[in-house]
Formats: structure tokens, C-alpha cells, sequence
């Protein structure tokens, strides 16, 4: 079957063998990984259509038009999308429900930021950290020590700590109450593949989000200029604890893991990087959700399990579709649009006030030529069952 000149539909890639894959993810953590804790290499059918029955379907959905296609990638889902438009540029599985890891913490972040001043102290109890999971990435809290709300968030942003996590969670009523919050503002802003289970990533059965939710939670998170400036922030000093003579320990240096931004690891610093968070556990993989500025015009991707077993893969994939992005800004057509966009112009009133959302541009003079639906209208679809998701044992 011919396709047109102008669209561009790839097939889902090839599948890579259980085995190799299982081993690659072992050597990252250092621990066993069984092809039966692994997302499948297929997408489950019936994805939600949300933004657009394009991102429904599996495979890369483009419409380069006079832009060159988008790179072959082995990520089993991404988007790239125009944050000031609400188009979506281009993606692959869009609404694959997959595993998040760390960039949950995002939906975290957008929750909780505006409930925490950032000058309050917490005293650290034990029990606060109790259900930190096993090999978790800490920042090295210790129970009863106080900390301000501000160091724990460059906690959770640098150095991803779920210590840090826990302990916000537990100045907001506790886990549960963290976690249903989470789920209620993922609901609110459309993103109806998310499913909280942990309010750190951390992986747990049935926990999982998608490049689009991603999408959706990281151009609201935005709108706060905390969470841009916690998550750029590359280096910073987290207060020391008590040494195990329990005289007091000296502040630390950490530093951020995301390598995009950091320019560490042999990866090479995106230039106009204002937003991101990176992830990976053994059921997630390599995870990461971006936001970049050129020219005046703000693009995100989200990127989830690249497949290649390269290092830095997930770092590079990103990379490749930023560019492309900010490349074919203007000469791809739209496969989709981001759902319940607010700050965009709209016939019933102005855009959102740029104090809020600084970073997004004017929509095109003619309009988007996808429809861009009301949050009401998404948050009444019915939230599809998810299938495929892995357990962990």
C-alpha cells in the first residue's frame, strides 16, 4: 500500500531479544533484570485518541510536509511538541502506558509546589522515611535533622532523592494523601494514561504515565518559575547531618543527573535547556522529559526506554528529536494537539498572562488546524484499561 509523499508513518521496530534486553538493564543496575518484570516490546491495543486519532495509532505519526522525517529512534515511546502552539510535532506511541520512573516527580513537583513554602523547616522523623524503597537514589537525609522545603526540592530535582520525595510527602499529609493528590492533577489536566501508585517513580504494579501525560504535566508544571529553577539547577549545597559520633557533618555538593543539563557523563549540554527530569528504574528503563527555547519558541520532549543498550542513549534520542523539532517547527504539520490548553489564544478570550507562562508564543495567525479540546471533555473520556503492565515480583 502506497502512502503519500508527505506523511510518514513508520512500523513499530523490530523486537529486540528478552534476553539481551534483561542483560543490558542488568548491567545498568548492577542487579538481575527478567524479560517477565519488562514492558512489552509491542504497544497494547486501543491507545487513547486524546489530542488527535493520529496519536492513537502505533508507530511514528509525522507529516514532515518540507521538514525531513524525524530520526529513526529505538525509544519505545516519544513526542515532540510546540509548547506555545499545542501542536504535537511528531510521535511514536504517544499514549503507550509504560512505566515513568523519576519523571513522576514532575506531576509531584506541579502538585505540591504551591502547597510547601519554600523557607518552612521540617524536622525528619524516622517514620518518615520508613517506605523509602530499596536501592532507591537518596540525597542522604537523616531522621532527626530539620531541613528547609527549598534544600529538599534541589534534593528531589538534582539528585532525584526519593528520601527528599518522602519527606515533602509526609509535610502534605503522607504518602496517600501525596499520591491521591497526584492523581486528581492528573486527571485535571487530561493526562488519563497516568496512573500514581508511588509519589517518587519508584516502580510499583500498575504505575504508569506516557509521553503524552508526560507532555501534559511538564508544560503545566512550567507555569510555576520554581520548577524551572529547581530543575536547571546544576549545582547546589544540601545541608550536612550528623556524623556517625553524632557531631554535625559538614554541607555537601550535589549535582544534577541530568545530563542534558549538567554537560556530565560525556554528554554535551543542550543549549536552551529550561526544564527537564530524568528517570530509570530496572522496569522503566531510561526515562526523560525536556523542555528547550530557541528563537522564541519553546518545544518539549518526553522519551521513554530507548532500546539501543547505548550509553546515553535516552540523553541523545532527546537531543535528536529537539533539534529536528526546532528544524521542522514551522514546515511539519500537526499530528495532534495538546489537550486542555488554556494559555493558548482562544475565540473566547486572551491568552493566559505571560507572567504566568513566559515562555509560550502567540498561536499561529491562522489557527490551529487541529481542534484542541476542553479539559472537561477530556477528563470525561473513558480511561482505557491498561494492559501489558508489568508486575514487580
Amino acid at each position: 500500500m502506497g502512502r503519500s509523499p508527505h506523511s510518514y508513518r513508520s512500523p513499530v521496530g523490530p523486537r529486540v531479544a528478552a534476553a539481551a534486553v534483561a542483560a543490558v538493564l542488568s548491567a545498568a543496575t548492577g542487579a538481575p533484570a527478567r524479560a517477565a518484570d519488562l514492558p512489552p516490546l509491542q504497544p497494547p491495543p486501543g491507545m487513547s485518541a486524546a489530542g488527535g486519532e493520529r496519536l492513537a495509532l502505533p508507530g511514528v505519526q509525522a507529516e514532515p510536509s518540507g521538514a525531513s522525517a524525524p530520526p529513526e529512534l529505538s525509544a519505545l515511546s516519544w513526542m515532540v511538541s510546540d509548547l506555545g502552539t499545542g501542536e504535537v510535532l511528531a510521535a511514536k506511541n504517544a499514549h503507550w502506558p509504560l512505566p515513568p520512573a523519576s519523571t513522576l516527580k514532575a506531576l509531584f513537583a506541579d502538585t505540591l509546589l504551591p502547597r510547601l513554602s519554600a523557607d518552612a523547616v521540617h524536622r525528619v522523623s524516622a517514620a518518615d522515611l520508613s517506605d523509602v524503597g530499596e536501592g532507591s537514589s537518596r540525597v542522604g537525609i537523616q531522621a532527626g535533622q530539620s531541613y528547609k522545603v527549598s534544600d529538599l526540592w534541589l534534593g528531589v530535582f538534582l539528585r532525584s532523592g526519593n528520601d527528599a520525595v518522602r519527606t515533602l510527602a509526609a509535610m502534605s499529609g503522607g504518602v496517600p494523601a501525596a499520591v491521591g493528590a497526584m492523581q486528581a492533577r492528573a486527571t485535571a489536566l487530561g493526562a488519563l494514561d497516568t496512573h500514581v501508585v508511588s509519589p517518587d517513580g519508584y516502580d510499583a504494579p500498575g504505575q504508569v504515565s506516557s509521553a503524552y501525560d508526560l507532555t501534559l504535566i511538564l508544560r503545566d508544571a512550567l507555569a510555576n518559575p520554581d520548577f524551572a529553577r529547581y530543575s536547571t539547577t546544576r549545582v547546589a549545597t544540601f545541608p550536612g547531618g550528623r556524623t556517625a559520633k553524632g557531631t554535625p557533618a559538614p554541607s555537601f555538593q550535589i549535582q544534577n543527573t541530568n545530563r542534558l543539563l549538567a554537560g556530565t557523563g560525556g554528554v554535551p549540554r543542550y543549549p536552551g535547556l529550561i526544564a527537564g527530569k530524568n528517570g530509570y528504574t530496572a522496569q522503566a528503563g531510561n526515562t526523560l522529559i525536556s523542555a528547550a527555547s530557541r528563537d522564541g519558541h519553546t518545544l518539549a520532549v518526553a522519551l521513554l526506554n530507548p532500546r539501543s543498550g547505548k550509553p546515553n542513549a535516552v540523553y541523545e534520542e532527546t537531543r535528536q528529536l529537539l533539534d529536528w523539532g526546532f528544524a521542522a517547527r514551522g514546515e511539519a504539520a500537526a499530528v495532534g494537539a495538546l489537550t486542555g490548553a488554556a494559555a493558548l489564544p482562544t475565540a473566547a478570550g486572551p491568552a493566559q498572562a505571560p507572567s504566568r507562562r513566559p515562555w509560550l508564543t502567540a498561536g499561529r495567525a491562522a489557527g490551529l488546524a487541529l481542534p484542541v479540546l476542553a479539559v472537561a471533555a477530556v477528563v470525561a473520556l473513558r480511561r482505557r484499561r491498561v494492559r501489558g503492565v508489568p508486575r514487580i515480583l
